[in-house]
């Protein structure tokens, strides 16, 4: 069964932000909600770092990285400078195809693609747009260039959806436990769309997130007897 604890510390920049222990087979992994599209898992002293961008939140007294994640070059989940700083020599780094190209040095994920480093297991996913779109025929995320990831820590999947909408791949996403889906018009979902995305995966736990001014009540609402558990976290 899925444990979760949630813990609360909001003093100043200095603290820890706000953040939930899940138990699993290889230890306690600590989310941490950095803000917007950026977070943090520590287990173990094993730090991953997911899309940080400053704009997000503070990072002067985060730790360095072991693992970094990128889902797409968007500015608001593509920090190069940062990454510069969060780095270590022996970080790895893993991004979409076309972050990849633009760095010059991190490892390329594309749909389908699958790692294991530190006994985490990490896959990449299909996110996209089908309806949002810029203009007629450009959708804001076309398909096939940023991913998703499905984290696996001892046993537990974590879904970071990055920039997407409940597209169908979505229901071949098996044993899902916490899943972060971003909610926030235009560019990806309203709470409608991730009340569907939500019954697509079921995950135990659902964090939305990238959620901007959405009323995070919606969701509540619209989950509320489905049996997913929705915790909102400070994650505009």
């Amino acid at each position: 069964m899925l444990t979760v604890f949630a813990l609360t510390c909001k003093v100043s920049a200095q603290d820890t932000p706000e953040y939930d222990k899940i138990a699993t087979a290889a230890g306690n992994v600590e989310l941490y909600f950095i803000g917007h599209g950026s977070l943090m898992f520590r287990v173990n002293g094993y730090t991953i770092h997911i899309d940080p961008v400053k704009s997000a939140g503070d990072y002067r007294f985060r730790p360095k990285a072991d693992l970094i994640l990128i889902t797409h070059d968007h500015g608001d989940h593509l920090d190069i400078p940062l990454i510069n700083e969060l780095k270590k020599a022996e970080t790895v780094v893993l991004t979409n195809e076309k972050t990849t190209e633009q760095l010059g040095w991190a490892s390329p994920m594309s749909v389908g693609s699958r790692q294991e480093i530190n006994n985490i297991v990490i896959e990449a996913v299909h996110a996209y747009n089908i309806v949002n779109m810029r203009s007629p025929g450009n959708p804001y995320h076309p398909k096939g260039v940023g991913v998703g990831y499905v984290i696996t820590i001892g046993g537990v999947r974590i879904y970071v959806a990055g920039d997407t909408e409940n597209i169908p791949e979505m229901e071949e996403l098996k044993d899902i436990d916490v899943a972060f889906l971003p909610m926030n018009l235009p560019n990806t979902m309203t709470p409608a769309m991730v009340a569907d995305a939500a019954k697509k995966i079921m995950p135990a736990i659902l964090y939305p997130y990238h959620y901007g001014n959405t009323d995070t009540g919606e969701i509540v609402e619209l989950l509320k007897n489905s049996g997913i558990e929705v915790r909102i976290r400070n994650l505009k």
